[in-house]
């Protein structure tokens, strides 16, 4: 039986359960909305200026006035926006989620048909990854995006004890994270590895815009070829440190590989001194009434997708089996996730 764990507030969460039909329909619908005006910009405008003049907004954008205002609307009836004429601004709860807008786009940009379409894969009718995919720019957008909000200071307390001069980090997204830890430690450079071409494409703009033009490469690469299939990337090898956040449960989806992972990622960096690997965990049944952001929608997409995910103590004792020391395990920031601390043992 695996040990209770006392959680902290935010991974308790504030939802009660269970949801009443009201309560999950407008949620459904919130979620839709939020990530609707984020990714239109009103939400950064209402941040960066305190209000927005919505018609200026509309013209300034070429938008749909029409469209804009109902979005508007609905936020203000979710309690997101307070609305006075055409002028808007962020209620005290609109301000909070800009901390968890990441969830959002990773759920309702990076997973809608995924989540839409339970049913059709429970039938067998439709399978993930072969007619049924996720929005690969959406999710490694999402993860940026929660990376900055919740991670980043936690990571940095991390990467601050540790002396590098090659940093690679595994499913990096859009390589936010790589360059922005390799822009304040200069004399280093880094690599981020992702298996998405759009993702990799974004990265290359995120190293543009750091002005890291040859310091930091965006890769597009099957980490797993690297593991098991000698693929080499020019110059990983050389790491001194290596990272993976919210990807480490991809490498372990093939049960007949698994205890193989942790001793091939060692052999793959053989000069890596430190391994910090992020990932969330099965959230732990102790008989709460409330759920947190993010949890049950990371448990059910990876459901869906096949993917298994497993409990804190589970990763621990795969690190253990794969001769790695487990220096900490640090809470980090999402619902659920922790920040791994290893090196060999």
């Amino acid at each position: 039986m695996s040990p209770v764990h006392t959680l902290t507030a935010p991974w308790q969460g504030e939802a009660q359960t269970p949801l009443h039909p009201d309560t999950a329909f407008n949620g459904f619908v919130c979620a839709h909305v939020l990530h609707a005006l984020e990714r239109l910009g009103l939400f950064r405008r209402v941040e960066d200026e305190g209000s927005v003049e919505v018609p200026s907004f509309c013209r300034e954008h070429h938008l749909d006035h029409a469209v804009v205002h109902a979005l508007v609307r609905a936020a203000e009836s979710f309690g997101y926006l307070a609305v006075s004429g055409d002028r808007v601004r962020a209620t005290r709860t609109g301000e909070e989620v800009r901390q968890a807008i990441g969830f959002f786009t990773w759920g309702v940009g990076g997973y809608h048909d995924v989540f839409a379409n339970a049913a059709a894969v429970a039938r067998g009718e439709r399978r993930f990854g072969v007619d049924l995919h996720r929005d690969e720019g959406m999710v490694a957008l999402g993860s940026a995006q929660a990376d900055s909000a919740l991670m980043r200071h936690l990571l940095d307390q991390e990467i601050s004890r540790l002396d590098f001069t090659t940093l690679v980090d595994l499913g990096a997204g859009v390589s936010e994270r790589v360059s922005r830890l390799v822009k304040a430690r200069p004399g280093s450079r880094g690599i981020g590895i992702d298996i998405s071409k759009s993702a990799t494409e974004l990265g290359a703009e995120t190293v543009e815009r750091y002005g890291l033009r040859g310091t930091v490469e965006p890769v597009c690469a099957d980490v797993l070829d690297i593991l098991f299939n000698d693929h080499r990337v020019e110059g990983a090898d050389e790491a001194d440190v290596v990272m993976s956040f919210m990807f480490l449960h991809d490498l372990l989806v093939d049960p007949e590989r698994r205890d193989q992972v942790i001793p091939r990622l060692r052999a793959a960096f053989p000069k890596a001194n430190t391994f910090l690997l992020g990932d969330t965990t099965v959230r732990p049944r102790n008989g709460e009434d409330t759920l947190p952001i993010f949890s049950s929608g990371f448990e059910l997409a990876h459901a869906l997708m096949g993917v298994p995910i497993y409990t804190r103590e589970a990763y621990e004792e795969l690190f253990a089996k794969g001769g790695m020391h487990l220096r900490s395990a640090v809470p980090f920031g999402a619902p659920h996730t922790y920040l791994f601390v290893l090196e060999a043992a």
